[in-house]
């Protein structure tokens, strides 16, 4: 499991992670934010794709892989990919702050089969290298995670897809021909995600449980989605519980806070934050309206 790999780097750093997607139920993929101070890392791998991403200053690393030094300048910004299995130590010269993201090997399986119908996976360690898109990418999942808890699931799992597909894009050594699918959901299909979106709204949903409404994978599905109604599947999962809050303002006799509990957002703040996103105004203004 993801959470053991993470549990194992845990065990030689000397500071414990600032946040951690560990008890989100996030699937096939896993955050963790970290400050650390000057440190040596012992040898250490991991069964699952493993980025790290410099959110810090400059840092000067000392890479071991295979018996050979290799010295890393690394800038803010800077990504470090290592697959599944590589070794290495690390050593780095002042405090470092950098956020860890561990994908599961049958993320990229599956995300290779639906792209390229390609099941073989080769991708490279890169010590350093500059990618803007994942660097923005590991943020945003950082944003979801610190913003919206345990509900920042079905948003963490649609990103690890495109994640995914991205790396295999970019980065893997496989020759691969792009596939077109079907470019968007049945009408009958989108009917059944959309009911059953909305007879579970207080549920924290995964990308996994919505595909198999239709019978397709994680991956399809969330492209589909897409293209089928401009939002991901994440994006309107939010619309639709901003929707019911809208509703439940204006027939019921409750609290804004009691509102924010039924529809289940984290607290009242958190469905002020997606209600005035979605609608333009706070919970408050729109019953003063």
């Amino acid at each position: 499991m993801i959470s053991d790999a993470n549990n194992a780097l845990l065990s030689v750093l000397p500071e414990v992670p600032i946040a951690s997607s560990q008890a989100t139920g996030w699937d096939k993929i896993q955050l963790a934010h970290y400050r650390q101070p000057p440190h040596i890392l012992p040898e250490i791998s991991s069964p699952h794709h493993t980025i790290c991403i410099n959110i810090g200053g400059p840092v000067l690393f000392e890479h071991v892989v295979d018996g050979h030094i290799k010295t890393i300048h690394s800038e803010t910004g800077d990504i470090g990919l290592y697959p599944a299995n590589f070794k290495q130590s690390v050593q780095w010269d002042r405090e470092t702050e950098f956020l860890q993201l561990y994908l599961e090997p049958t993320l990229l399986i599956g995300a290779s089969y639906e792209s390229f119908r390609c099941d073989r996976i080769e991708i490279p360690p890169r010590l350093t290298f500059s990618d803007p898109l994942i660097y923005n990418m590991g943020l945003a999942l950082l944003t979801a995670l610190e913003t919206d808890g345990v509900q920042s699931r079905l948003y963490a799992e649609s990103m690890a897809n495109a994640l995914a597909v991205h790396l295999l894009s970019r980065y893997s050594t496989q020759e691969r021909a792009i596939q077109h699918f079907v470019p968007k959901l049945s009408r009958q299909n989108l009917q059944q995600v959309i009911d059953y979106i909305n007879e579970h709204l207080e549920h924290n949903l995964s990308l996994a449980e919505l595909a198999a409404v239709v019978q397709l994978s994680s991956y399809h599905f969330a492209h589909l989605f897409k293209q089928t109604t401009g939002v991901s599947p994440h994006q309107y999962h939010i619309r639709c519980r901003v929707q019911r809050a809208k509703q439940l303002l204006l027939t019921k006799d409750v609290t804004i806070a009691q509102v924010a509990h039924a529809v289940c957002f984290a607290s009242q703040g958190h469905l002020n934050y997606h209600f005035k996103r979605v609608v333009g105004m706070t919970p408050k203004a729109f019953l003063q309206q």
